[in-house]
């Protein structure tokens, strides 16, 4: 599983006009199930995520992680992550999972975060999405689940 983090202020993702997913200071998760994934791999990567020492402790440093900070997440699926742009100007996406695989693996993802007592919403699989937010920092940071 690929996943982007993003630390934010706030973040929301709607669908159709109605906002269907949201959280406060926390962080922004788009991730991407690639074929080879499965339920122990991504299990691992919303620990690791969880663990990330990038929100700031009293001292204005990055030390504290999603839990320690009490941060909430908002998950959001993007197979446009597994893009391929190694031949010619139109990026191809045979490196994500296949939809009903992705589903299943995104879900999880989300629940692994929830388990480990992280507050997270999620988007809609496979909707057009408009995702808004206020990143924090900013901070930005790419993971998969083989780091």
């Amino acid at each position: 599983m690929r996943a982007v983090v993003q630390r934010v202020a706030q973040a929301r993702v709607d669908v159709d006009g109605e906002t269907i997913g949201s959280c406060d200071a926390g962080a922004l998760i788009l991730v991407c199930a690639m074929p080879d994934d499965d339920l122990d791999c991504v299990r691992g990567l919303a620990a690791k995520i969880a663990k990330l020492r990038i929100f700031k402790d009293e001292a204005g440093k990055m030390n504290l992680s999603l839990v320690q900070s009490a941060g909430s997440a908002l998950v959001v699926s993007q197979f446009t992550l597994a893009a391929d742009t190694s031949r010619g100007n139109r990026p191809g996406f045979s490196g994500a999972a296949k939809p009903d695989d992705a589903r299943t693996l995104y879900l999880h993802f989300a629940n692994c975060l929830r388990d480990l007592g992280i507050t997270t919403e999620t988007g809609k699989f496979g909707a057009d999405m408009q995702v808004h937010l206020v990143n924090d920092g900013p901070v930005t940071i790419w993971l998969d689940s083989d780091t």
